[in-house]
């Protein structure tokens, strides 16, 4: 394996619109989700680890998760987790895991991953990473991959590229925000717009670079603890400071800056499993549209449900379409499909009324 190569991988996300499975203390990257016998980080470690030596992919993640990142990736040491005492979005940790690898190779490119997406084709995912790699190797260039649209979403962000060019990567255009439907159907009709899938590679020193130039005073607070990364001292000075970094994403801090990012149409089959809804369009379904995760079924005049429950216990189920139907302890949840995203709002509403224990 290429000792250059460096991974990042993004593990501090709640998944709060997969309650009552994702909760504040356990959230949806470490859970089976599809009930492949693997949690979803532990999918996507091991989709990096085939081309990424195991010591230098760093788990990013809050605080409080620790115990679970090392209870379900035994092989990665406490050094590679990185904690967030504060959330603070995904620049300060961007640039903070940086400055780490920076420190411990300044050759290496790294590439930030999200823990929670689900790509099935690792042999492609494998050669698009490598390909920007090579870009951000000989280049001082961010990259990006993007997702090819299958209908207008409203529900990601997208990356319009510069039309005409021929090579493998496009040169970026500019970013452009969660667009309305109709906004969203002009973006696929126009043919160079892919959906932003947060998956980012570049050389260390090329973002770091760009952190000084664009987020100067981020750039100085993180540029304080040089000395310490690395080091028993590394967690006194985050503890310390990390809470005075601007809340802000990597999208707004750099990308949306620069004028050096290019953005390769990813080659794989991509899913965010950002809803139930998103979950249900990738698991197997019975003859009449079931998709069933754990649960043995007796199903009557049902169809189109997502249905998901402790391994091996019974779900009776007669007269009901299109619906999320989650049993977990002490929650039931039965909710239509098609009001999937206000199940956020709905668990605020929960915490409110019984507690946040139930968060």
């Amino acid at each position: 394996m290429n000792k250059n190569y460096y991974a990042v991988l993004m593990a501090g996300g709640v998944g709060s619109r997969f309650w009552p499975v994702s909760t504040t203390a356990n959230p949806k990257q470490f859970h089976d989700m599809l009930g492949t016998g693997k949690t979803l980080i532990q999918k996507t470690f091991d989709r990096l680890n085939r081309f990424i030596p195991t010591e230098n992919i760093l788990i990013l993640t809050n605080e409080r998760y620790n115990d679970l990142v090392l209870e379900q990736l035994p092989q990665v040491t406490q050094e590679q987790v990185v904690l967030e005492p504060a959330m603070r979005n995904t620049a300060p940790c961007i640039l903070y895991a940086a400055l780490k690898i920076q420190k411990m190779n300044p050759n290496a490119v790294m590439i930030v991953a999200p823990s929670d997406h689900w790509i099935e084709d690792e042999d492609a995912f494998e050669n698009d990473v490598t390909a920007c790699f090579d870009k951000c190797e000989k280049e001082e260039v961010l990259c990006t991959l993007g997702i090819q649209p299958t209908f207008p979403n409203t529900g990601f962000g997208y990356i319009e590229f510069e039309k005409g060019s021929r090579e493998k990567l496009k040169k970026v255009a500019q970013f452009r925000e969660k667009p309305d439907y109709e906004t969203a159907k002009e973006f696929l009709a126009q043919g160079n717009f892919l959906w932003n899938a947060g998956i980012f590679m570049w050389g260390v020193n090329t973002i770091v670079k760009a952190f000084k130039a664009y987020q100067p005073q981020q750039f100085q607070l993180f540029e304080g603890g040089i000395s310490c990364y690395n080091t028993p001292e590394e967690h006194g000075f985050i503890q310390e400071n990390y809470a005075k970094a601007e809340n802000i994403s990597i999208d707004y801090a750099i990308l949306e800056r620069s004028n050096a990012i290019y953005t390769l149409p990813a080659t794989f089959d991509w899913n965010d499993l950002g809803t139930w809804g998103a979950l249900y369009d990738k698991l197997d379904k019975d003859n009449r549209d079931n998709a069933v995760v754990n649960a043995s079924t007796f199903l009557e005049n049902a169809s189109g449900n997502m249905i998901r429950s402790p391994k091996g216990k019974i779900v009776v189920v007669d007269g009901l379409e299109d619906y999320i139907i989650v049993d977990k302890e002490e929650v039931l949840l039965i909710y239509p499909k098609s009001k999937q995203q206000d199940i956020k709002n709905v668990l605020g509403q929960v915490k409110d009324r019984f507690g946040d224990q139930y968060a």
